[in-house]
């Protein structure tokens, strides 16, 4: 990424990460958008102007503060954490606007690389006579917004793995019991990523077991529906599951070719989407072309819920991006406990999956931990 020094850096350093507040209000309504907050200066660098971009299809942050600053922008300065559109989509480009709006100068936080943008928004500004500074807390910006990048340049959903596990690592005593391992603080922070993300996804164990709903809980999203996969390769999901007790049609089930026909009936008599995807050698579904057929739907960010064999599925094949684990301080022990994350496991430290800490915090006793999986 090219950085354009300014002899005011610092300066826009403040303004972007006053766009970056802006931007995380619409956390939980934007996807699969982009999180996005922007300030417009006046001539005399007075602020005249703010918004954000709140929810999917809603008005874009660059539009939102220029109509706030009216005539007040000409001249001035827009900074904005992630690249101007320059197509037409739910709204107009947000260049026109900028452009309608007379200012001199746009300080651009990270490029987009949404095919349809990528650069095109920076340089229709540049042949416009605008100044353009781009990079400024360029890692601050990339971060808020990692899923809608990835999906963006990769084609594929950001995969996270949410854990709730023990000191010693496990999520269930032996005999499957697991409720509650972690505090109820820590509970309301998965929660809470389950309204940030495009789906949910569980083993067909994980169904069995547990009889989940997979619902989001905290009314942080105005769009309460968030999609609610299973792997289920043979179809074993019962129709009574408590999973088709409210929106039935955001369920979808994964298996294999030809599995349980009379079952799969009963069940798209629910109304669930069940999906046939090939077999990854073992007698499994394919994990890849279960992404593949998500980000085909629109799916840009999964959370993966477990259990442990679904949790090491996902490492085994590179397909898991971040790890999101709450650890109580407790220690449960046993070689029938269930561990967090289960499979045949590496021979060698050096073949396990490297992580990085992004960050950590203490949660009502409880360790939350924030990794992201290197190399991917």
């Amino acid at each position: 990424m090219l950085f354009w020094e300014s002899p005011n850096v610092s300066e826009w350093a403040v303004w972007m990460r006053r766009t970056l507040e802006l931007a995380e209000t619409g956390r939980y309504g934007v996807s699969p958008n982009p999180m996005v907050g922007a300030v417009v200066l006046d001539a005399q660098g007075r602020v005249v102007g703010e918004g954000a971009h709140l929810r999917y299809g809603g008005p874009h942050a660059e539009v939102v503060a220029l109509a706030a600053a009216g005539a007040a922008a000409r001249g001035g300065t827009l900074v904005v954490n992630l690249e101007p559109c320059v197509h037409f989509g739910h709204t107009p480009p947000c260049v026109d606007a900028i452009l309608a709006a007379g200012v001199r100068r746009v300080v651009v936080g990270t490029t987009d690389p949404n095919p349809r943008v990528n650069g095109k928004g920076i340089t229709a500004l540049r042949e416009a006579g605008v100044e353009v500074l781009v990079g400024v807390e360029e890692e601050a910006c990339r971060e808020l917004n990692h899923r809608f990048l990835f999906f963006m340049s990769r084609g594929l959903p950001y995969v996270s793995l949410k854990m709730a596990l023990t000191l010693d690592g496990k999520i269930a005593a032996k005999g499957g019991k697991s409720r509650w391992i972690t505090s109820e603080a820590s509970r309301r922070a998965g929660y809470a990523l389950r309204e940030e993300m495009d789906a949910v996804l569980v083993g067909v164990g994980t169904v069995l077991a547990d009889d989940p709903r997979l619902l989001r809980h905290l009314a942080l999203n105005p769009n309460p529906r968030v999609w609610r996969v299973v792997l289920d390769s043979h179809l074993r999901t019962p129709p009574t599951a408590a999973l088709f007790t409210h929106d039935p049609e955001s369920v979808m089930l994964f298996c294999l070719q030809g599995a349980a026909a009379e079952r799969r009936r009963e069940l798209e008599a629910k109304g669930a989407k069940v999906v046939e995807v090939g077999d990854d050698g073992k007698g499994r579904v394919n994990l890849h072309a279960v992404v593949k057929a998500l980000a085909s739907r629109g799916v840009s960010s999964v959370l993966v819920e477990g259990g442990g064999e679904v949790h090491w599925s996902f490492f085994q094949e590179g397909l898991a991006q971040r790890l999101y684990a709450f650890v109580a301080p407790l220690v449960l022990g046993g070689r029938d406990a269930v561990p967090a994350v289960g499979g045949g496991g590496f021979s060698a430290p050096q073949e396990g999956v490297k992580l990085r800490f992004l960050r950590w915090a203490e949660l009502c006793g409880d360790l939350a931990v924030v990794a992201e999986v290197m190399g991917v």
